[in-house]
């Protein structure tokens, strides 16, 4: 596994809040995965990505089936081929080989509630397009919202392969591999766990998740992430914002040349961060090492950087969560 932009610390040097959190994925999900290190410069957007994804992909009684059918497709939707692999591995864990080569061959489930679901998570890239919105419950809801957000961070941060030249791209391969994940991936797990790493300041749930914990680490996901954005001015800030909802999810042609139109009227000191920002949303894999290196000119940390990408990635998963809103008002 390579890191695209710096390598973080090894987990077994992990303390406090991030320690805490590497405690529970050994406990409870694959260990420190690649995923999470990537973003433990920065603890408390660590510690809400986390519990989001745990509250929601894994715990409670909904299928966990359907919920890595979400994960899976929502990951094909945004091309983050590293977390297809990983989730189409968690299917094969839980027994339903047909369903995980369907979708890691780019098809459509045949069971129709599997098709459905399918079908609305691929929907959620584009949710204005769409005429997206959720019947589902926080749980699978929340797992949609997590993996726009985490889809985003990995395809920023780390190269899309788990295993030397692709070899998680071998349907014997990740059949072998969800059997030696069998046990953990079917193990139920008690909701809210995960709740007391979070920062007792958040804001308050959305009206989607009810009185889920889910809603509760979706808000501390939100509120972490977003702070992100006093990286960059406020003309930055509302450019990001602006091109979220305009674009709703459009995939740029060409990235590079996309977003070099986009930040021409922001400030120069932002137009860097901005771009960061703004790839991070639409075509995170688009961030090269010479954008990185610009920033690190006036932002030489580790953690401003994972803060940026962050931010861009939040950007665009709330866009998605509007739809969700308008729909409760």
């Amino acid at each position: 596994m390579t890191y695209r932009f710096f390598t973080p610390a090894p987990a077994s040097t992990a303390t406090g809040l991030t320690g805490e959190v590497y405690r529970q994925l050994r406990d409870e999900f694959l260990g420190p995965a690649p995923t999470f290190q990537a973003l433990a410069a920065v603890p408390e957007v660590l510690a809400a990505t986390w519990s989001l994804m745990r509250e929601a992909l894994l715990a409670g009684d909904g299928s966990r089936v359907d919920r890595e059918i979400v994960a899976s497709v929502v990951s094909r939707a945004n091309r983050c081929r590293f977390c297809v692999d990983a989730h189409v591995m968690l299917l094969h864990a839980l027994g339903e080989h047909e369903v995980a080569e369907v979708i890691a061959r780019g098809g459509t489930p045949s069971e129709p509630r599997h098709a459905e679901l399918a079908a609305w998570a691929e929907a959620s890239r584009n949710p204005m397009a769409a005429g997206w919105t959720s019947r589902y419950g926080p749980e699978v809801t929340g797992t949609l919202l997590v993996f726009h957000f985490i889809n985003r961070v990995v395809s920023a941060l780390l190269d899309p392969d788990l295993l030397p030249g692709g070899l998680q791209r071998s349907s014997v391969v990740r059949s072998v591999g969800g059997r030696l994940y069998a046990r953990t991936a079917r193990e139920p797990r008690q909701p809210g766990r995960s709740l007391p790493l979070l920062d007792a300041g958040t804001t308050e749930p959305p009206a989607w998740a009810g009185e889920s914990p889910v809603g509760v680490a979706y808000a501390a996901l939100r509120n972490a992430a977003t702070q992100a954005g006093d990286l960059l001015g406020d003309v930055a800030r509302q450019t990001v914002t602006a091109t979220v909802r305009w674009e709703d999810g459009r995939y740029p042609v060409r990235p590079s040349d996309w977003v070099v139109d986009l930040v021409r009227d922001v400030p120069g000191t932002d137009r860097v961060g901005t771009r960061i920002a703004l790839l991070a949303a639409f075509a995170p894999s688009a961030i090269s090492v010479g954008d990185v290196a610009l920033w690190r000119l006036s932002h030489p940390a580790d953690a401003d950087l994972v803060r940026l990408v962050a931010y861009g990635a939040i950007t665009a998963t709330d866009h998605v969560a509007r739809a969700l809103t308008s729909a409760h008002l």
